[in-house]
């Protein structure tokens, strides 16, 4: 390639990632306030949006037309991966908020095994020995320090995403995927009718912690330990789909 069509490539590629940008920025805008909702202040929406932006160009680099999703379908999970990258490269969560996360789910674990109903917010905060306060407390922690949804889990764990009516799926990945989806849907279809109705306004509709409040006419710090408390029951109750994440002291439980 010569200096003149060497230079004409870089123009081409450079025009080419302002449009991706123009017609798509506002996606990128939309899931960083999204995830910014349940994280504390100290993290920046514009690094959120600077890091998704970036997320968005690779997927318009990377998009196959034939695997059976939409652009903004297959970018909305690259942006999203590109946020969750640049948090975890943050590393503000602190190690106690995941071990005490982790022991919020073997307690939900033991009782509701032990009893075969949900366990309470008394019966879990009796079995660590804390006040009500406190557990609320863990609770709310819990959920601001839980980056990828259960979800997600699927799809991000390994950096790349899992679109499963891509033909490119082999037949272990997407009956894995399909078998996941399956046990997520039957335990949250188990949770309280609170639980889930918070669960439904966030991922299904999209509410932020403040308009779910505004919804249900509470504080947007009891929103976030409902979402926290619907969580550590749903992690309880699909331990088996962690794998050895559970034992790691530097990974989100």
């Amino acid at each position: 390639m010569n200096a003149s069509a060497a230079a004409q490539y870089r123009a081409n590629q450079q025009g080419s990632a302002h449009d991706i940008v123009a017609q798509h920025g506002e996606l990128v805008r939309r899931i960083a306030h999204h995830l910014a909702a349940r994280l504390p202040a100290s993290v920046e929406i514009d690094d959120l949006i600077q890091a998704g932006m970036l997320g968005l160009i690779d997927a318009a680099r990377n998009f196959q037309s034939d695997q059976g999703a939409t652009f903004e379908t297959y970018a909305s999970i690259r942006i999203r991966g590109a946020m969750i990258d640049e948090i975890r490269r943050g590393d503000w969560v602190p190690r106690s908020v995941h071990r005490r996360y982790r022991d919020l789910v073997a307690a939900t674990r033991d009782i509701e095994q032990r009893t075969g109903s949900a366990a309470t917010a008394q019966q879990v905060a009796g079995a660590l020995g804390v006040s009500l306060d406190e557990y609320h407390h863990m609770v709310e922690d819990a959920a601001r320090g839980q980056l990828v949804s259960l979800d997600a889990h699927m799809e991000e764990h390994d950096g790349e995403p899992r679109l499963s009516v891509a033909t490119t799926a082999t037949p272990a990945r997407a009956f894995e995927s399909d078998a996941f989806r399956h046990a997520l849907g039957d335990a949250i279809g188990k949770l309280p009718e609170r639980e889930r109705l918070v669960l439904s306004l966030y991922y299904e509709q999209e509410l932020n912690l403040r308009e779910i409040g505004a919804v249900l006419a509470v504080s947007e710090s009891r929103v976030c330990q409902i979402h926290g408390q619907a969580m550590v029951r749903l992690r309880a109750r699909l331990g088996e789909w962690r794998g050895s994440h559970d034992e790691d002291d530097d990974v989100l439980p």
